[in-house]
């Protein structure tokens, strides 16, 4: 049994349930002396038999790495936008499962209670056991277009996300993750066979900034680049928190990069608010957000939008062509007024291919 993390008695026993709640990793490279390389994300931790990886619940058990499966911390279905996705089946429902634990220790985190499961003492969900059929079944009932993986860290829960993506695509479902970007090759040629979208996010352009909460800065570019190049619908989330990386230096720095990448690419700017450790300070303004949307743009990019600050930023939430500036999609928050993006894809005003995935 690997080791303990925590002393509490509940965390005690929140460790053994997810310790039982696990099966063999596919993610992994055997080493000599019963050592495991985890390949599931940046970190590639070398774990000793009876350790756990950074994430915690990735752990090696007498020379297997053991990966969480067969359980949900949270299981919900959500406008598609709150993931969020704004060229992704816009206006439909997306079955979210999350899992426990997360690579990264973010102090501004808000899911910190599921991700931050077995570091923080304060952290934590009772898991629910389940089947892949009754996720399955779930999205059924709920009309879900898409099964997403969120809430944790899907990197770290890829084995299980797979599984449910495969009879999620059997089923004529979309698929997706919503990752901190702290991917590895090996772990995105995994998930590329059974998943359609992949959002990350991209919280700074510092590398210093990285390391502090847990990364570092060239793993996450790295990861756009690579998600891009082979086929995932890509869109890109930064949450402006002020004092962080909230200078006009650093958001157009991050924009650029984006566009290097591709125009095309979605850039979400999104509004903090105080959570988790991070309870002094200031909230994002409308103006901050206005600010780096208009950096967005300035750096090429076709589709920029603001977030966490419904109907304050009404401009910022539609989708515009970018050959002739007509609205395609008027959002409100998470909810579409109106689309006018055609059945093939394109402006209904001038007939540019608007990229995305619209069916």
């Amino acid at each position: 049994m690997p080791a303990s993390t925590n002393s509490s008695p509940a965390h005690s026993t929140l460790q053994a349930t997810l310790d039982r709640l696990t099966r063999p990793a596919q993610l992994v490279e055997s080493l000599k002396e019963s050592r495991v390389c985890c390949l599931a994300c940046g970190h590639r931790c070398r774990i000793p038999d009876g350790r756990r990886g950074i994430c915690r619940v990735r752990y090696n058990d007498g020379g297997v790495l053991q990966a969480p499966y067969g359980y949900v911390a949270g299981l919900h279905k959500d406008p598609i936008e709150k993931k969020p996705f704004y060229h992704f089946l816009p206006g439909t429902n997306g079955l979210t499962f999350g899992m426990l634990g997360c690579c990264f220790h973010c102090p501004f985190c808000q899911n910190w209670i599921s991700s931050q499961a077995l570091r923080d003492e304060r952290a934590g969900i009772a898991p629910d056991e389940i089947t892949v059929e009754q996720v399955m079944e779930t999205a059924q009932r709920t009309r879900s277009k898409t099964v997403v993986s969120s809430y944790n860290e899907p990197l770290i829960t890829a084995e299980w996300a797979v599984e449910i993506f495969k009879q999620a695509r059997e089923a004529g479902l979309r698929t997706a993750c919503v990752s901190n970007g702290n991917a590895t090759p090996e772990v995105l040629d995994y998930l590329r066979p059974h998943t359609d979208g992949f959002k990350v996010d991209l919280k700074s352009m510092n590398d210093r900034t990285y390391r502090r909460l847990g990364g570092v800065r060239h793993n996450v570019l790295d990861t756009i680049q690579q998600a891009w190049d082979l086929g995932f619908w890509v869109e890109v989330v930064t949450l402006v928190v002020p004092g962080l990386n909230d200078t006009d230096e650093e958001l157009q720095s991050i924009a650029a990069f984006i566009a290097g990448v591709s125009p095309d690419i979605p850039w979400h700017v999104t509004a903090f608010h105080r959570d988790y450790k991070l309870l002094s300070g200031k909230n994002t303004s409308v103006r901050q957000l206005l600010r780096a949307w208009e950096l967005g743009r300035q750096a090429g990019l076709n589709y920029v939008y603001g977030g966490n600050l419904p109907g304050e930023v009404p401009e910022m939430e539609n989708t515009y062509c970018p050959a002739c500036d007509a609205t395609l999609i008027r959002r409100v928050g998470y909810y579409i007024l109106d689309n006018h993006i055609t059945p093939d894809d394109k402006c209904s005003e001038c007939g540019t291919k608007i990229p995305g995935v619209w069916a």
